[in-house]
C-alpha cells in the first residue's frame, strides 16, 4: 500500500466475520470492523465493551485482516468509529479494495467527509437513548438514497418523536428509514402493530444476530 496510508493506525476493538444484522443488508455474510470509543453513552448500549480496550493496528494490517475472510461486505461499526479521524481513510482504503462498504454511526458527528461510495446508516438518538441533544442535525442534508435513517425506540413516547420527525423533515423523501425496537424494552409485536396502524414509510427491523445467536460477542 502507498505509504500515506501506512501512517494511519486505529484502535480496534474486533474484527469478526458474521450476517449483517441490521439495515437493508440484513442477512448478508460482513465482515465487521468494531473501532474502540464512544463519545455517547446511550442508555440501551448493547457494546459498552468497545468504549475502550482493543488493540491499535495499522490501516494495512486491518484491511489485510479484512481480506483473509473472503467476502465482498464490510461494515464499519463501533462505539462510535468516526470518533477515530483515520476512520475516513479506513473507509475509502476498504472501498479502493473493491468491497461494499457501510458505516454506522450516531449521528452526532459529521457524516460530510465519508467517501461517497459508502452507504452511511445513521442512529438518529430519540429521547429514550438519553442522548438526543448529541444529534448532528445538519447531516440530515446530507444523505442521499445510498444511506439510510435508523431509529432505535424504547418506548410510544420514542416512537411519536420519530412520527412527528419524519413529518416535519419529510425524512422519507431522503433515504431509507428503518425502525428498530430497544431489546428488552419495547415489545417487538408491539412497534410492528403501530407501524401498521400509521402505514409508516419506514422499513421494520429486529436485530438478526440477536435472534440466532443471543448477545454472543463477536457474532
Amino acid at each position: 500500500m502507498e505509504t500515506s496510508a501506512r501512517a494511519f493506525s486505529l484502535k480496534v476493538s474486533e474484527i469478526f466475520l458474521s450476517l449483517q444484522g441490521e439495515s437493508s443488508r440484513v442477512g448478508l455474510p460482513t465482515v465487521f470492523v468494531r473501532l474502540t470509543g464512544c463519545p455517547l453513552r446511550c442508555g440501551w448500549c448493547d457494546t459498552a465493551y468497545a468504549f475502550s480496550g482493543g488493540q491499535t493496528m495499522l490501516l494495512p494490517e486491518i484491511v489485510d485482516e479484512v481480506a483473509t475472510h473472503g467476502v465482498r461486505h464490510v461494515c464499519v461499526t463501533g462505539g462510535e468509529p468516526l470518533a477515530q479521524p483515520a476512520c475516513l481513510q479506513l473507509l475509502s482504503t476498504l472501498a479502493d479494495a473493491g468491497h461494499a462498504v457501510s458505516l454506522e454511526t450516531s449521528g452526532a458527528l459529521d457524516i460530510g467527509r465519508v467517501d461517497a461510495r459508502v452507504a452511511r446508516v445513521v442512529d438518529l438518538k430519540a429521547p429514550g437513548s438519553g442522548e438526543s441533544d448529541r444529534n448532528h442535525w445538519q447531516n440530515l442534508a446530507l444523505l442521499t438514497a445510498n444511506d439510510e435513517l435508523k431509529f432505535v425506540l424504547k418506548d410510544r413516547a420514542d416512537y411519536d418523536w420519530a412520527c412527528r420527525l419524519i413529518d416535519d423533515r419529510q425524512l422519507a423523501a431522503l433515504c431509507p428509514l428503518l425502525f428498530s425496537p430497544v431489546d428488552g424494552e419495547l415489545p417487538a409485536a408491539m412497534l410492528a402493530e403501530w407501524i401498521v396502524a400509521d402505514r409508516l414509510p419506514v422499513r421494520f427491523q429486529l436485530q438478526l444476530h440477536k435472534v440466532l445467536w443471543g448477545k454472543l460477542r463477536g457474532k
